[in-house]
């Protein structure tokens, strides 16, 4: 067991009071003071723990003022929780696994599911007289828009690089049988 200082106890809790694991703990401390730590070690840290339960008054004090300046946090500030953030980045995602159907599924519906809640939660705010949310909405389906535009953009110029195998890909319509003879 390495020997920590105050400094390094208190980066541990603090670490951990914002719902890091002890893996990710062993890590961060590895990297912020280049000591070796088991994650026994570090979840004796952890108040909420039975290894914990002997931590001193001071640090449990201080890991429950940090969780709860944490858990208090505006969402704002996490880049991943605004709408359009979430928008952009499952857009990208679907470009890049259009060809799994299943993946391309999920996330077309996590992006319907996005839009329901962004736009039931903008007309609540329209409800109650904010003339701010209006221009929000137009500005989502501006970035719609742009989403949209760029994937005409991709169907228009595809990448460089192409999968041999969908050169040879035969696209048939619903009423459309198969050729008996074959198409050059």
């Amino acid at each position: 067991m390495a020997t920590l200082n105050k400094k390094q106890k208190l980066f541990i809790v603090q670490s951990l009071a914002a719902f890091n694991t002890p893996q990710e703990t062993v890590s961060l401390v590895k990297e912020e003071f280049d000591i070796d730590v088991s994650r026994q070690q570090v979840e004796s840290y952890d108040p909420t723990k039975f290894a914990g339960r002997d931590l001193s008054k001071e640090l449990k004090e201080f890991f429950e003022k940090t969780r709860e300046e944490y858990l208090s946090q505006p969402l704002n500030k996490i880049s991943g929780a605004n709408d359009i953030v979430q928008l952009k980045i499952l857009s990208d995602l679907l470009w890049t696994k259009k060809n799994n159907v299943t993946m391309t599924i999920k996330i077309v519906d996590q992006i319907q599911k996005i839009m329901k809640g962004f736009y039931d939660k903008k007309g609540e705010q329209a409800n109650k007289g904010n003339p701010d949310a209006n221009q929000t909405k137009a500005e989502v389906e501006l970035e719609i828009k742009k989403l949209e535009l760029q994937k005409l953009q991709r169907e228009v110029n595809p990448p460089e690089y192409r999968p041999p195998e969908e050169d040879y890909k035969l696209v048939l319509n619903p009423d459309e049988e198969i050729p008996n003879e074959p198409i050059l």
